[in-house]
């Protein structure tokens, strides 16, 4: 990888020009950078560097190989200019306006380290992406689920371990619960029989809620029925709901 570094400096690719061409943050480029093989890379984005460099497979052999002459310069150059241009993120599909450059570069990264794990599926990575995604969907009304995404990028290097973004004294406390349990785990100092109880609470917990959600959606349709019916409408539409939707809130206040 020293080799393709040096390539790159003597060509002048910048990391910031190098990072809008692979459709990456400039951190990413910098990771991708110090593996120590251009097949630790992500498939998609060592093709995309290949084509740049006019290279079969970025072999020490075939970069020794390389006479950066003018010529050389000027075609690198060009294919930068035109995939740059082309753009590789998301800014083609999607409506950024409202995001700042921060979060643009890291809906980016997501969006293609998504597709890289999609393409390859493996060990059911489909299924881990779907519970990331119901993830997002929870994390507003479960702050322990931030707590735990810290504590994952902090035992991972991503971040400083005492880096606090969140409510210090909470995150500070789960960190410490979790990263006891996860010890207890690791270190095989519990068996399933050991947390058999824990799992049936658990399990009896999970159902509890369920069931509490079907009553809600249950009688909340009870209630609009009754409106409607009071109303003397067949179905909910925009020149109703205002009407029918008060309507349901005065029957709820009936029933306090």
């Amino acid at each position: 990888m020293d080799k393709l570094n040096n390539l790159l400096q003597e060509l002048g690719v910048s990391k910031v020009r190098l990072s809008k061409y692979l459709g990456v943050s400039r951190q990413m480029v910098y990771n991708y950078l110090v593996l120590d093989s251009l097949d630790k890379w992500p498939k998609e984005k060592k093709i995309l560097l290949l084509q740049l460099l006019d290279l079969k497979d970025g072999s020490n052999e075939e970069l020794d190989a390389i006479k950066v002459d003018t010529e050389y310069l000027m075609n690198v150059e060009k294919r930068l200019n035109i995939g740059v241009k082309n753009g590789n993120d998301l800014d083609n599909f999607l409506d950024l306006k409202g995001l700042d450059k921060e979060s643009r570069i890291l809906l980016n990264d997501i969006a293609f380290l998504l597709k890289e794990k999609l393409e390859e599926n493996k060990d059911n990575d489909l299924f881990a992406i779907k519970y990331l995604y119901n993830l997002l969907q929870s994390m507003d009304n479960v702050p322990e689920i931030k707590y735990i995404l810290a504590y994952m990028a902090k035992t991972n290097g991503f971040i400083n371990s005492e880096e606090f973004a969140f409510n210090e004294d909470k995150q500070y406390i789960f960190e410490s619960i979790l990263y006891a349990a996860l010890n207890l785990y690791n270190n095989g100092g519990a068996s399933k029989s050991k947390v058999a109880e824990n799992r049936k609470k658990f399990v009896q917990e999970i159902e509890a809620k369920k069931e509490e959600k079907l009553s809600r959606t249950q009688q909340l349709n009870t209630t609009k029925i009754q409106a409607l019916k009071e109303l003397g409408y067949n179905e909910i539409n925009e020149g109703n709901a205002a009407e029918v939707f008060e309507k349901i809130a005065e029957i709820q206040s009936r029933k306090v």
